[in-house]
């Protein structure tokens, strides 16, 4: 999706300092964000997985969480879906707190594959090595290397740290649990072939059963914005003050988010947004200002990557209006001569 697509032309690119207006003017820009988003009606619901068809495509909600507690939601925030792809994230910081940096990096890699995310042949070219967790065979990879005698214990692990990521217990969809499980014979390829490199060493069956089951957990944009939000202030969760993952796992996670977060768009997604984030194909969309805040969207409607495009269009429009792009930057020789 290019610049012009995102209708973000005649919003002022702010320098990426300092910290985040005043909560009544985050409320009025998340309302135009929102406003801005709306209007575009392009993009399909994912139908691949048959469950996900069913999702209306004209909802679209948006939040703001930032690092102190503070919440500036608008339209279809509190709509439930299944996390997709956007657990990836999340499972790969709880796996680094558990087994580091090095490992990690070691096993599952950091470079983007420049194919899509579902992508056989990626790891055929690659030797076997899955490239980065981003990716369906690093993300299977990385579930696969969460501690846990059984799949079962490895199940309870991540649910109960992504629900510690959003403050609240999160829920399995069983609907969409079902019919992922029904529909995920890729899935299953991919595991078996990575076995095959050395590169899992449990059961695939159960590796690719815990990586459905994770991605069927229900969320909404307010409980993605505080993800986010947990990732953008060094491992706290805003709401509930408990430090889910270090400081240092939240540099690790947002690097990668960064490099491979939106698949082979990411780097056009850098160039013109200038912050780290992840896509679902349920339409989900968390991107993360680290210092200040998260930002989360919900709207259906995909592009061909898989990426919400409602999602993007509106968290452009924050990300320049609210000075996030951590690229940007003013001249500290003009700021000197400012009275």
């Amino acid at each position: 999706m290019r610049e012009s697509e995102l209708h973000v032309a005649d919003v002022p690119q702010s320098a990426g300092t300092g910290a985040v207006p005043a909560p009544a003017r985050i409320d009025e820009l998340v309302a135009a964000a929102h406003a801005r988003g709306i209007e575009d009606r392009t993009g399909t619901v994912a139908d691949y997985i048959p469950v996900l068809a069913e999702a209306d495509p004209e909802s679209f909600g948006l939040c703001v969480a930032d690092v102190d507690g503070g919440l500036h939601e608008i339209g279809d925030s509190r709509i439930r879906f299944s996390i997709q792809s956007i657990s990836k994230a999340f499972v790969y910081a709880l796996l680094c707190e558990e087994i580091g940096h090095a490992e990690v990096r070691e096993t599952v890699g950091v470079d983007n594959t420049g194919l899509a995310f579902n992508s056989v042949v990626a790891i055929e070219l690659n030797d076997g090595h899955p490239m980065n967790p981003m990716v369906n065979a690093g993300a299977l990879a990385t579930t696969a290397l969460v501690p846990g005698a059984t799949p079962e214990a490895q199940w309870d692990r991540i649910r109960d740290g992504l629900s510690r990521f959003a403050g609240r217990p999160l829920e399995l969809d069983d609907d969409v649990y079902r019919s992922e499980t029904a529909t995920n014979q890729r899935n299953r390829a991919i595991a078996q072939l990575l076995e095959s490199y050395g590169r899992i060493r449990r059961d695939p069956a159960g590796v690719v059963d815990v990586y459905t089951r994770q991605c069927s957990l229900l969320v909404d944009a307010h409980d993605l914005a505080i993800m986010g939000a947990t990732l953008a202030d060094g491992g706290v969760n805003p709401l509930t003050g408990e430090q889910v993952v270090s400081a240092a796992v939240c540099r690790d996670t947002l690097a990668v988010l960064a490099a491979s977060g939106l698949y082979e768009r990411s780097g056009e997604w850098l160039f013109e947004i200038g912050l780290p984030g992840k896509s679902g194909v349920a339409g989900g969309l968390v991107t993360v200002a680290p210092g200040k805040a998260g930002i989360a969207a919900y709207a259906p409607r995909l592009d061909a990557a898989g990426n919400s495009v409602r999602g993007q269009v509106a968290t452009a429009y924050l990300s320049r209006a609210l000075g996030l792009n951590i690229f940007a930057s003013d001249s500290h020789y003009l700021r000197k001569d400012q009275p």
